[in-house]
């Protein structure tokens, strides 16, 4: 009688923050269907991480585990007990980790316009938080093959629009960093690779626009629609496999060719 064929990625272990929604929950949810076990991270908003883990609990193939873990990823102490509560929990080493946590100044202010207090809180989160991701896992991630670090950015570094310059510059951090750690992890087989998409259809897209905004960015994509978490979920998940392994220190941008 034949066997099922193994999932892609069956056995390995991963961690995506901001996890509860959005492009976070998209890939969490692509990831798990191809056999991972999981940890959904969460800032704040433990009834949807809590219900998404429940939910794909109850899919799981047996050997399948998933558990949400609230951290805030600008903190250390916080994200190195994510990555405790991760190894205790599933057993073993992490394989994956992804960092979608990210925010963004739906007030989209000109750079003379931008308070100090909302720069700062930009970088808090979206450029230490990665910082300090990436340099957890690129102490603690598996060694010898299959160690992924892959850290959500965004095509605007590329486009560079008025009223994101917060957002831009925190993100275009991110990249040099990214490209400067998988220089550094050399020898490890660990890739860090950026993941960088455009419009796409979520809560952080839509805050402080208007219908005519959504509309414009619409036409301006050469495939008429704005993307939506799943198209950014399957290249996430391309570069967590085996098949992405030659992959490493790149930014692959997922916008329809609005930004190229």
């Amino acid at each position: 009688m034949a066997t099922a064929a193994a999932l892609p990625l069956d056995g390995r272990n991963a961690v995506v923050t901001g996890a509860s929604r959005g492009i976070g929950r998209a890939i969490a949810v692509h990831l798990h269907s191809l056999g991972v076990n999981l940890v959904l991270n969460y800032a704040s908003n433990s009834a949807q991480a809590n219900l998404l883990a429940s939910e794909l609990n109850q899919s799981s193939t047996p050997r399948q585990r998933v558990i949400a873990v609230q951290a805030d990823v600008s903190d250390p102490a916080q994200v190195k007990r994510l990555f405790d509560s991760a190894v205790e929990e599933l057993g073993s080493e992490i394989h994956i980790v992804v960092n979608a946590a990210g925010i963004l100044d739906s007030k989209y202010p000109s750079l003379a316009r931008t308070a100090v207090e909302d720069w700062d809180e930009t970088f808090r989160v979206n450029c230490r938080g990665a910082f300090l991701v990436c340099k957890e896992a690129a102490n603690r991630l598996k060694r010898g093959g299959g160690g992924r670090i892959i850290l959500i950015t965004t095509s605007i570094v590329g486009s560079l629009p008025p009223g994101y310059g917060a957002y831009a510059a925190s993100k275009a951090a991110v990249e040099a960093m990214a490209k400067t750690a998988a220089k550094e992890l050399k020898g490890t087989e660990i890739t860090v690779n950026c993941v960088a998409p455009g419009p796409v259809a979520t809560e952080l897209f839509f805050a402080g626009k208007s219908e005519e905004m959504v509309a414009r960015s619409v036409d301006a994509c050469p495939l008429g629609r704005l993307g939506q978490p799943d198209d950014v979920a399957k290249v996430v998940a391309f570069l967590a496999t085996d098949g992405g392994g030659w992959v490493n220190g790149q930014v692959v941008r997922v916008n329809g060719g609005l930004v190229i």
